[in-house]
């Protein structure tokens, strides 16, 4: 599964201000409700749900917050770069600044598990994160997060 097929050039948000997981997990809420045809306030409890079993924090100022939904289509990612790092509960207990959002169909066990791992696979590497930090430009972290993987393993 390749990021181009989830996140679209409108779920890219740049430079947000927020000042806390619960402000940032209700911004990606309502980015992708209306998309979906659920309501933001379902979308993040959702989300929220899903940081009580444990924060979705990995490390290195990443986060990616996801849970699945009844009745939607697809997966659906949404990518939110903060102006500032926020406190997230990371695994490493450093603040986040880069997240990516999934939300997916209730019953999308495989396709779930597939974007997350993809993004995971593609926020681990060095020079994509160090990308994704240094520009403000929706269009160009587009760019950057739908590149085939290929491509940038050859980077």
């Amino acid at each position: 599964m390749e990021l181009a097929d989830i996140l679209d050039k409108g779920s890219i948000i740049t430079c947000a201000k927020v000042n806390s997981k619960r402000q940032l997990l209700q911004k990606l809420a309502e980015n992708i409700a209306g998309d979906i045809d659920v309501k933001a306030q379902v979308v993040f409890e959702t989300l929220v749900a899903r940081e009580q079993l444990g924060s979705t924090g990995l490390g290195n100022g990443i986060a990616i917050p996801h849970g699945k939904i009844i009745g939607i289509s697809g997966v659906r990612a949404v990518f939110v770069r903060l102006e500032m790092p926020i406190e997230f509960d990371a695994i490493d207990e450093q603040p986040v600044d880069l997240a990516i959002m999934l939300i997916a169909p209730a019953g999308a066990g495989a396709d779930h598990l597939k974007a997350l791992a993809r993004v995971a696979r593609l926020l681990r590497t060095d020079s994509v994160v160090a990308s994704l930090r240094e520009t403000r430009d929706a269009e160009r972290l587009h760019e950057i997060l739908t590149a085939p993987l290929e491509d940038i393993n050859a980077a």
